[in-house]
Formats: structure tokens, sequence, C-alpha cells
């Protein structure tokens, strides 16, 4: 029996670019409805809520989605599973809360430069202590030299504001925190979907855990700052959960054909590139300097480091 050839490598690279710069676009709007709100926390969960909406709709359809729920049941009560494999969600509220919170202030591209360097570096300490399913790896002196350059990457990226000691300049370490989480996120919806045998219900249970996580936090800020007297009208502000589930539906289809490490550095790429392109073409701040193109590079050198495979031993 002959098979079809499978998708082309660099069809599959391609396609995972685009879905990091899906990453950015989120950024856009999220940001783009926190700030017309005036309330990064309900932004977050419009965006985390509507997310979840979607899921369970495919989760009704899909009876290996609803199986993996009960395994992932019966994995949490006989402790083969751990408790906190369920925090993943409230890591991607995190950085949901700061595209609402930041990107409004610091830009797209500034924003996306600071999620990468801490994706780099919480990648890093993510893998030393083995949280993942792969288990425990040592960092590679590649991957440190990749993880320092991504902190000197938002260090130039910043520059121009060193000096004026802006609230823009403190807000770059709500992205930087939010892809340290990022990493934590990935590792342990990775110790999900090795238990319920599908990606769609490791997402779904993201997304839940995210989305109760939201809706204390949006309820307290509510209480406190009084609901939004006016509500943006542009129905695309409304679609950054949706971007979301299309992120992590794209990378579960191509990390076969690509492999996790080309899949990673692709889709990184294509977030930095995406960023820069929207805030010099829709900016949420003060667009594209030169200090934010001289960081992007040096982050986007930073991760093609970080991933390249270690010397083999002699």
């Amino acid at each position: 029996m002959t098979h079809r050839p499978a998708l082309p490598i660099w069809a599959a690279l391609l396609a995972s670019g685009l879905a990091g710069a899906l990453i950015a676009v989120q950024s856009r709007l999220n940001g783009g409805l926190g700030k017309a709100l005036g309330d990064a926390y309900l932004a977050a969960l419009i965006s985390f809520g509507t997310g979840t909406l979607l899921l369970i709709v495919a989760l009704l359809v899909s009876p290996a989605g609803r199986r993996g729920l009960g395994r992932v049941r019966d994995d949490l009560r006989s402790g083969r599973l751990p408790w906190w494999s369920l925090t993943g969600g409230a890591c991607g509220a995190v950085f949901v809360f700061g595209q609402g919170a930041a990107a409004p202030v610091v830009g797209v591209a500034l924003f996306t430069v600071g999620v990468v360097a801490g994706q780099v570096l919480g990648g890093l300490v993510v893998d030393r202590i083995g949280v993942g399913p792969g288990g425990r790896m040592d960092p590679s002196r590649q991957r440190l030299t990749g993880g320092v350059l991504a902190v000197f990457a938002v260090g130039v990226s910043v520059a121009a504001d060193l000096s004026g000691a802006t609230s823009g300049l403190a807000l770059v370490v709500i992205p930087f925190v939010a892809g340290v989480l990022m990493s934590w996120q990935t590792a342990v919806n990775g110790l999900l979907r090795v238990s319920a045998h599908s990606a769609l219900t490791a997402t779904f249970i993201s997304f839940a855990v995210g989305t109760v996580f939201l809706m204390v936090a949006a309820g307290v800020s509510t209480a406190v700052r009084g609901w939004p007297e006016h509500w943006p009208t542009e129905p695309w502000l409304y679609t950054g959960g949706a971007l979301g589930i299309v992120f992590v539906a794209l990378s579960a289809a191509l990390v076969r054909t690509a492999g996790v490490l080309l899949l990673g550095m692709s889709s990184v790429a294509g977030q930095l590139v995406s960023a820069v392109a929207i805030e010099a073409g829709l900016p949420l701040a003060g667009g594209v300097t030169t200090w934010m193109l001289v960081g992007a590079t040096i982050a986007l050198i930073a991760v093609g480091i970080a991933a390249l495979p270690s010397r083999a031993r002699g």
C-alpha cells in the first residue's frame, strides 16, 4: 500500500510561523480590548471565557476528548498525575492578563520581546527540574548563551526609556514573567496530554482553569472599580480566545512533522516578525523604534542559539 507523502517540512515550518504570528495578533486584540474597557482583568476573562465556550462545543462532538477527561480524573485520584499539573491554565491567564495590561502601554513588539526572553529562561529552569513529560534536561551551553542574549534583548529594546524611568519600562516585567509562566504551562499541559491521550482535553482543562481564575480576579476588579461604562463595538476585539485555540491546535497538528525544536523556532520567529509589523501598522503604544527593532533581532538570534543541538560527545 502506498502512503500519501507527509506534509513537506517547509510547509509545516511556514504554518508554524503563522501560528506564532497569531500570538502577536492575540496580544494586539486583547491589548486593544483591555485599553477600551479600562480593565485588563475583564478583557482577559472575555478572551479566556470565549475560548472555553468554543472548547466545550468541541468536547460535545468529540468522544475521544470526553474519554480524556475521565482518564485525567482517574490519574489525579490515583496520584499518577500530580495536582499541580492543573496549574497551566492559571499561567495562561496571567499571560492573557499581561496582554491587556501591558501591551497597550509598551506596545506589541516590546511585549513580545519580553515574553520571548521569559520563555527562553523559563524553559531552561523547567527543563532543569524535569517538570514536563520528557523528564529532566540539563541546560546546554547554547541554551545558556541564548538565555543571556534574550535578557540582553529586553534591555536593548527599552534602552530609549532607561533615562525616563517611565511606567512603560516597569511594565516590561509583566511580559517577562508571563513568558516564564508560559514555559511552565507548556510543560504541565504536556503532562495532561499524556494522561488524557487527547490534546483537546488538555487544552480544555487549561482554558477552564484559567477561566475560573480570571472570574475571581475580574469579579474583584469590577467590585472595586465598577462595571465598564462603554464597551467597544468592534467585533474583532473579542476574538482573542479563538486565536488562542487555533494556535494550540496548529501546534499540536504540526509537531509530528516539524518536531518540537523546529516548531518552537519557527513559532517564535512568527511572533517577533508579526509583533514588529503590528506595532508599525496598528500601534498600541508609540510605534516601532530603532532600539525595538534591534532588540527584536537579538531576541530572534537568542532563540536560534538556544535551540541549537548540543555537540555530540566524542
